[in-house]
């Protein structure tokens, strides 16, 4: 079974520290500084001793707690969502909480998605055996509501949740027929399935969503000349740059020279990372690739994150060796980095 990774798994909690995430040997496993710019301790399992499957995704709302689901073994043959919720990275996560199945009982529908709206509930997305997207979505005061089916049909690949800077919830899902989005009408409603779908040819397991403005998301895909494609809701996609290698990129939204930019990353096909950035919702004034770092595994995936001090940092994680790598941006213009380090 391939491991999956979705969703921002580099995070800086509320006490400044830094911490990454990863499902290796059956269990989820955190990464965190010992104190903020400081060493990293040793990894250590997360959630309990639960054993779960290699597949997680990892959310996080304005309190900075990180919220954790993966898909854990019941019965034979059938699977169950579980989540965590880890409040600082020093401390103990919560023990799973089963979340159950988006259709009631079955083997594992698909890696699932998971952000935290304005008030601090967390909402759980996944492909249901219909082909569409289910919901489970934390209630007001406490426990979880019960899963809604929110329509949609052949869904592929990995979901891509996000909060908008209204503290709403939107949801992306890729499909043969072009790119699904749903949308939160008010705080607490079900998010609603756009009419039409984004008709563009997008290659699965290419999403990802980043809060750009107050009043946008930018969600980026990858279609099928090998581009990674930028797109708002209300406008036309706009092609960005040639994808530098397989997956999703990592983006993230931070100033760079006194520039508010948005900064990608990804895994080149060179096995390098790659590293692009431009004014943030200003694709047209282009981005360009740039090489950073070791040769790495062709599994391992990249996140971009800051620290305490503002300082962008990037790590890559290679599930089957389980090695995580880290770098942060150096004290001068540009986007000069330091030497990667092994956490």
């Amino acid at each position: 079974m391939a491991r999956t990774l979705n969703g921002t798994w580099l995070i800086r909690g509320r006490d400044g520290r830094l911490s990454a995430y990863a499902p290796l040997q059956e269990a989820v496993w955190c990464w965190a500084e010992q104190r903020p710019g400081g060493p990293w301790t040793a990894p250590r399992a997360v959630g309990g001793d639960q054993r779960v499957n290699p597949v997680l995704a990892v959310g996080q709302g304005t309190d900075s707690y990180a919220h954790l689901v993966s898909w854990r073994p019941t019965v034979a043959g059938e699977a169950g969502l579980v989540h965590s919720t880890h409040f600082r990275p020093h401390l103990a996560a919560l023990d799973w909480n089963p979340l159950g199945h988006p259709n009631s009982k079955g083997g594992q529908t698909g890696p699932p998605a998971v952000t935290v709206d304005a008030e601090g509930r967390a909402h759980v997305f996944v492909r249901n055996k219909g082909g569409g997207v289910s919901m489970r979505g934390q209630k007001e005061r406490g426990g979880w509501g019960p899963w809604r089916d929110l329509k949609g049909r052949e869904v592929t690949g990995e979901l891509a949740a996000v909060t908008r800077a209204s503290g709403l919830v939107e949801l992306y899902a890729a499909t043969p027929a072009g790119i699904l989005r749903w949308t939160q009408a008010g705080p607490g409603h079900i998010p609603a399935l756009d009419e039409e779908p984004l008709k563009v040819a997008v290659r699965p397991g290419t999403l990802r969503a980043l809060t750009t403005s107050d009043e946008h998301v930018t969600l980026f895909y990858t279609d099928e000349n090998d581009t990674v494609c930028a797109w708002r809701a209300g406008a036309e996609p706009v092609e960005l740059l040639g994808c530098a290698g397989p997956g999703a990129v990592s983006a993230i939204r931070c100033t760079l020279d006194g520039v508010d930019c948005t900064l990608l990353a990804q895994r080149s096909a060179s096995g390098r990372v790659a590293f692009a950035a431009y004014p943030t919702e200003q694709e047209s004034a282009g981005a360009w690739w740039t090489d950073s770092g070791p040769q790495l595994p062709a599994d391992a995936v990249v996140a971009l994150a800051e620290d305490e001090e503002g300082r962008v940092v990037a790590a890559t994680l290679a599930p089957s060796t389980g090695t995580l790598l880290h770098t942060h941006r150096k004290p001068e213009p540009g986007l000069a980095l330091e030497p990667w380090q092994t956490m």
